[in-house]
């Protein structure tokens, strides 16, 4: 991952910047998606407890993790990127999301998102590896290889067999977080893209994924995280990919709620901006 060539986020805004103690008194709202636990010393003392090679000042490691999240919240995506990588384990979570955020959004050419996210899948096999208690361990390879195989197209993911990763690790994010809904909408998506791609029949009886499952994560994500943007775009997305033309207009219509949602942090820009751009 060069240092040159990342693209600028481009609704920067000083409601974004969450300095000082903003950033634990918007956290909960901020991550109710993820369930990231807030980076404060006790929580850092305790993953380093877990594992001694990740450090050994929990305080300073707090204190440079709550400063990624604070570039990633702000729309600092390579500094976040960096600034998690540097904390190996315990900064992988903020370095994934932000590297792979940006690579959604704000990477063009097909090759350099597909070589991001490999990385970040690699950077999730070492967080496992080294952290596997923690939920977001598990959600970032999830994400991470999700994000790869809809480069690729569904039908080769399927035949490398990333589609079982996938699942693997989103039940192993939703044992940890039952309120992780980003992992409910992820793995809502997985069986929608399933059903979208093989059919209704083939999808139960090879991969055990079916509309109604498909529905019901999505949903619930969308219950978890009702003010949540992204819950309401991959609902849409969903539906799409489930029901096709049949479906246009209540997918426009979860675009629609997601467009008037007021972003909190630069991802939730993003994503209002790709919605609005689907109602265009």
């Amino acid at each position: 991952m060069a240092k040159k060539g990342w693209a600028a986020f481009p609704h920067a805004d000083k409601a974004y910047d969450y300095a000082g103690d903003k950033l634990a008194k918007a956290w909960k709202t901020l991550h109710a998606g993820d369930q990231e636990p807030y980076p404060d010393e006790k929580h850092v003392a305790s993953l380093l407890k877990a594992n001694a090679k990740l450090g050994k000042d929990a305080a300073a490691s707090a204190e440079a993790l709550q400063d990624a999240w604070r570039a990633f919240h702000k729309g600092e995506f390579e500094a976040a990127f960096e600034q998690g990588k540097a904390l190996k384990a315990l900064g992988a979570s903020v370095a994934i999301k932000a590297a792979g955020i940006h690579a959604t959004y704000l990477v063009d050419a097909e090759k350099d998102k597909l070589a991001r996210y490999e990385a970040l899948a690699s950077l999730a096999e070492e967080a496992i590896a080294a952290l596997p208690g923690e939920a977001n361990s598990h959600y970032r390879r999830a994400f991470a290889i999700g994000r790869y195989s809809q480069c690729i197209s569904i039908t080769k993911a399927l035949a490398q067999g990333l589609a079982g990763k996938v699942k693997e690790s989103l039940d192993a994010t939703l044992e940890r977080a039952p309120k992780h809904a980003e992992a409910q909408t992820a793995l809502g998506l997985y069986h929608a893209e399933i059903v979208g791609k093989v059919g209704g029949m083939l999808a139960k009886l090879t991969y055990g994924a079916s509309a109604a499952t498909a529905e019901k994560h999505l949903k619930e994500a969308t219950r978890l995280t009702a003010d949540s943007p992204i819950a309401w775009i991959e609902y849409g997305n969903g539906l799409l990919l489930l029901h096709g033309d049949k479906q246009e207009d209540a997918a426009a219509e979860a675009y629609a709620k997601a467009s008037k949602l007021k972003p909190r942090d630069a991802m939730e820009a993003l994503d209002i901006a790709w919605a609005k751009d689907q109602l265009a």
